[in-house]
């Protein structure tokens, strides 16, 4: 990229106008609640911006038939949205008969990414079921589905280890998930859904904390991107990213000090 370049980009950046009134690389408002409900072993509230997500960690003692004897662990995930989390009602997938590709993909995604963070032979023949309900949608709810589940997923793992179901912590990286995208040419950090239904690109970055990618989803509409925009963006969901586990950090330490290490 040559200067004009840079400096017409930069111009764009500083005149485009985010209905939310926030910079091009700033997220939207984060919050955190550990310890949420009371009855899973671990649980998690995420708010981020209007995007509202509860995530619940269960232990079964059992896993799948393709890993019995392999003393592997497993982690998986299911996703739901209320039917009110979005400005009109969504009947229950449930009484569909059926679950949608969509749903289908995010728990893969949750899973995934859940699963790249962990020791699967420390945590045993255990199955760890993140459960992800969306209370109110705003764009993002995968990506705030990741986050929630992680907060929830270590706590849960801390109290395994605190009961002697495990002898070693399995958690060896968190997790952290943004969206990134072009608005009107714009590239733009943690899109809400005004922003993501007219995007031209739009992209889900999973990292875990030392920077290395579990996923990228990524998908042009109507006119394609080059790998130097790829690049561009990949740079900013790790900005974003960096700043949710910064957030994220110390509210686990204040859970244990095992976090410390984190």
């Amino acid at each position: 990229m040559n200067a004009k370049q840079s400096k017409k980009e930069s111009t764009q950046k500083d005149n485009f106008q985010r209905p939310s009134g926030r910079a091009y690389d700033e997220l939207r408002p984060v919050v955190f609640k550990p310890d949420y409900l009371d009855f899973a072993e671990g649980s998690a509230y995420v708010e981020m911006g209007k995007t509202r997500v509860v995530a619940t960690a269960s232990v079964e003692d059992k896993v799948p038939p393709f890993l019995k004897g392999s003393g592997s662990g497993w982690i998986t995930a299911e996703y739901s949205m209320l039917p009110r989390s979005t400005e009109k009602r969504t009947p229950r997938e449930r009484n569909q008969g059926k679950i949608s590709g969509r749903t289908q993909e995010i728990q893969r995604l949750i899973g995934r990414a859940l699963r790249a963070g962990t020791d699967l032979f420390a945590l045993g023949e255990m199955t760890i079921i993140i459960d992800c309900d969306v209370l109110q949608a705003d764009g993002g709810t995968r990506t705030a589905s990741v986050n929630a589940g992680c907060l929830a997923l270590a706590i849960c793992l801390k109290k395994l280890l605190e009961q002697g179901l495990i002898g070693t912590f399995p958690l060896r990286n968190l997790v952290g998930a943004v969206s990134v995208g072009v608005v009107q040419g714009v590239e733009l950090l943690d899109l809400d859904y005004a922003e993501d239904s007219q995007a031209e690109v739009d992209m889900n970055v999973v990292e875990i904390d030392n920077g290395r990618l579990v996923e990228v989803q990524a998908s042009a509409e109507r006119v394609a991107f080059s790998k130097s925009e790829l690049a561009s963006l990949l740079k900013l969901a790790d900005k974003g990213i960096k700043e949710i586990l910064e957030m994220e950090r110390p509210i686990l330490r204040k859970i244990h000090p095992i976090f410390i290490a984190f």
